[in-house]
């Protein structure tokens, strides 16, 4: 069936209400993503953000090889995710002990219905549809009024591993290190709440109010939600040409301008970030290199240090040339998960994630993200995120950092507690 696709100019001023619109409207459904790049823009923007809407004759992929197949068949738009746990289905050697509980499947792939897009300029908004024509799902949208001023709940999440316990962790991964087991390993905690009463839009709403981030999404998939302000991209392709941004190095806000300044200069300077940084870069070197052309990846961007409203961050840029004989789904095997989030050497760090985190990562460190018909895509990494399962009422988050020989137990703590902090203020 061919797309029905029509573009709408937005009125000045108008582009916030008609956001709200989209998500109000969009509750109705059982399955959506909302992409939001919060007007961070830059040369590889393509959109300022994206709403994917309805599983299309309920058709739904459970693997790379089935996306990769069903894309080159019919070549339209496909949006999803892919949850940490799906290396289990990449790497023979890896498994996981602990239970998810959020609901989400290990991948999951959706062929939507209706998909919008907004204009990095916010004057555009085009929507191609199957079905329902374009101008319905517009006139739709003008009935959803935005539903604000709700308070959220006052909650408290409890730790799954406490203070000491955390410590004491942290300089048992040391010893691996020392040991040569490994040269870093990212390590996260979770915090949860049990009989959570929540409605997922409002909370979104409210991450993305404090949190405005590039990569933020809010997903729902059955009963299953993710509230997502992050600020990492995984993996992007255009034409053949692919690139990650690996985040590794955080810095806290400083509470005037000068210490602000000195804050991004200590952590420009900062020999253990650099260290953590270049170490990733590395590995995804090593990752793009495995569906490239030879001697096509380079680092176009080392150490770049970005703002954000909680944090400053050390961001690198990596890209390289798949090859043409290669399918684009490729790119996505041999860097999943993001190095970023595992660790080197990789297998070996997430044998020890599962050994010594107390939680299933299962959507955190995953990515959500689109693919369009041209087969490019854009994924981000899903870090500073709510999840929450609506059948069972848990909502939990994991936040952590990478370890490496010469991490402090005590600042590793205060790190974790600064990005989960970002999250709990908006229940307290």
């Amino acid at each position: 069936m061919q797309r029905q696709i029509a573009t709408f100019d937005i009125a000045e001023g108008r582009y916030e209400i008609l956001k709200k619109e989209m998500l109000n409207w969009a509750q109705q459904f059982s399955i959506f993503l909302f992409l939001d790049s919060n007007s961070y823009t830059d040369k590889y923007s393509r959109y300022e953000c994206m709403l994917a809407i309805g599983a299309h004759e309920h058709i739904a992929f459970k693997t790379l090889e089935e996306v990769q197949q069903w894309h080159a068949d019919h070549k339209d738009w496909l949006f999803g995710h892919i949850a940490y746990d799906y290396k289990n289905q990449l790497e023979h050697k890896l498994s996981s002990r602990h239970k998810e509980q959020s609901g989400f499947d290990p991948f999951y792939f959706f062929h939507p219905e209706i998909v919008c897009t907004v204009n990095t300029e916010k004057t555009k908004l085009t929507i191609a549809s199957l079905g329902i024509t374009p101008l319905e799902v517009y006139k739709s949208f003008l009935f959803a009024m935005p539903d604000d001023g709700i308070e959220l709940p006052k909650l408290q999440f409890t730790q799954r591993i406490t203070k000491e316990p955390y410590l004491q962790t942290i300089d048992t991964l040391r010893r691996h290190i020392e040991e040569g087991d490994c040269y870093e390993i990212n390590f996260c905690n979770e915090g949860y709440c049990n009989d959570a009463e929540i409605e997922p839009l409002h909370v979104f709403n409210a991450l993305n109010k404090i949190s405005p981030a590039p990569f933020a999404a809010f997903y729902r998939n059955d009963e299953s939600y993710m509230m997502c302000a992050s600020p990492e991209r995984y993996l992007r392709k255009e034409g053949s040409v692919v690139m990650s941004q690996p985040i590794k190095g955080t810095a806290k806000r400083g509470e005037d301008p000068i210490h602000d300044a000195l804050q991004k200069q200590n952590l420009q300077n900062s020999i253990k970030d650099r260290a953590e940084n270049v170490m990733i870069v590395d590995l995804v070197r090593n990752d793009l290199a495995r569906s490239s052309e030879t001697g096509a990846v380079q680092v176009d961007e080392l150490f770049g240090i970005y703002t954000f409203p909680q944090v400053h961050q050390m961001i690198s840029t990596v890209s390289s040339t798949m090859r043409a004989d290669v399918p684009f789904t490729d790119a996505i095997r041999y860097s999943f998960p993001m190095g970023s989030m595992t660790g080197a050497p990789k297998i070996k760090v997430m044998q020890l994630i599962d050994q010594y985190e107390h939680a299933a990562r299962g959507l955190f460190s995953g990515t959500v993200g689109y693919i369009t018909p041209d087969a490019d895509f854009d994924f981000n990494v899903i870090i500073r995120s709510l999840f929450y399962n609506a059948e069972s009422r848990y909502l939990s988050y994991q936040t952590g950092g990478a370890i490496t020989f010469d991490s402090t137990p005590e600042q590793e703590w205060e790190e974790m507690r600064l990005k989960a902090w970002a999250l709990e203020r908006i229940f307290s």
